[in-house]
């Protein structure tokens, strides 16, 4: 008896070991982290507004030059909890001000903070994973010359497991896959296909459109097979359409109606943009026109996911 308790201790002691390393936060290569090189912030700027980065960083209701004070502070409710996104200003004490360029790299690609704790992904970096290495740099260089923000957001309000950050190192190794989620085009297919790839970066990357149009299963990964096929709102409240080129509905607008609406905001019914997309909207508006049409070519040449698998 004595024999099988030693056993079993060994075995719980085995398996505690293994999932505190297979949990543990990862990291770029030194290889990496050595190609980082802090870039233009002009070209900054348009990697922060295809982001999304003052959607949630900035104060409810911000416009103008407000969008570009990323105190922080907005609660999203979700079924695992409530997360409050944080300050990423330029402010040393309460933002990321003291940063370096791994830094943001590691938060952004591998959902790591600087003293090494997993990131929640309410916090979208399972997509910003597929993110250049030369975005990063941009995107660094603008965000430093943002207007510091005095003061820290609130923490999360999270109730046992979810509470525990370390568990989700398990959750990043089954759901953080840099790699492309669609495949491109067989090669009859009529599509430009710079124009795609530029898309599919734009979408699956700093768009991070899946995040929101995309169903997830139980554990809150997303289900890839139904890639944009519409999924229920994070918060619970309504749903996210389906914006696979799905027969019907929006898979009905071709693709210049698509960039019409992201630079205008109007459907091809004259309907206007609501709910939270008006966010996505105003964003996608600032980038070029080229970007806008990439985003249209790449949505309308995915595969389409029915209404029954959205």
């Amino acid at each position: 008896m004595k024999k099988a308790i030693t056993v079993l201790f060994l075995l719980g002691v085995i398996a505690a070991g293994t999932g505190w390393g297979l949990s543990a936060p990862t990291r770029l290569s030194q290889t990496q982290d050595a190609a980082l090189q802090e870039g233009d912030p002009d070209r900054g700027e348009l990697v922060f507004w295809a982001g999304g980065c003052a959607s949630c960083h900035a104060a409810k209701g911000a416009e103008g030059d407000e969008l570009l004070k990323l105190g922080g502070g907005l609660r999203l409710e979700t079924p695992f909890g409530t997360f409050v996104a944080p300050n990423i200003s330029s402010s040393e004490a309460d933002g990321i001000g003291a940063w370096s360029l791994a830094d943001l790299a590691n938060a952004m690609t591998h959902g790591t903070s600087p003293d090494g704790r997993n990131y929640y992904p309410a916090f979208p970096y399972t997509s910003y994973a597929r993110m250049s290495g030369d975005d990063l740099g941009d995107l660094y260089a603008f965000l430093k010359t943002l207007p510091a923000v005095e003061g820290k957001a609130p923490g999360h309000e999270l109730g046992f497991p979810f509470n525990i950050r370390r568990g989700l190192g398990l959750w990043k190794r089954l759901f953080l896959d840099p790699s492309p989620v669609i495949a491109a085009p067989a090669g009859g297919a009529e599509v430009d296909m710079a124009l795609w790839e530029r898309g599919r970066y734009l979408v699956e990357g700093p768009g991070h459109c899946g995040e929101c149009h995309t169903a997830r299963d139980f554990a809150g990964g997303l289900i890839l097979a139904d890639w944009l096929g519409g999924a229920p709102a994070p918060t619970g409240e309504g749903r996210i359409p389906n914006i696979s080129p799905v027969d019907g509905g929006f898979g009905s607008w071709s693709a210049s109606d698509i960039a019409y609406y992201l630079e205008s905001g109007f459907t091809p019914e004259y309907d206007s943009v609501g709910g939270e997309m008006v966010h996505v909207q105003e964003n996608m508006a600032r980038l070029p026109a080229g970007d806008r049409d990439a985003i249209a070519v790449y949505l309308k040449a995915i595969p389409p996911v029915s209404a029954a698998g959205s």
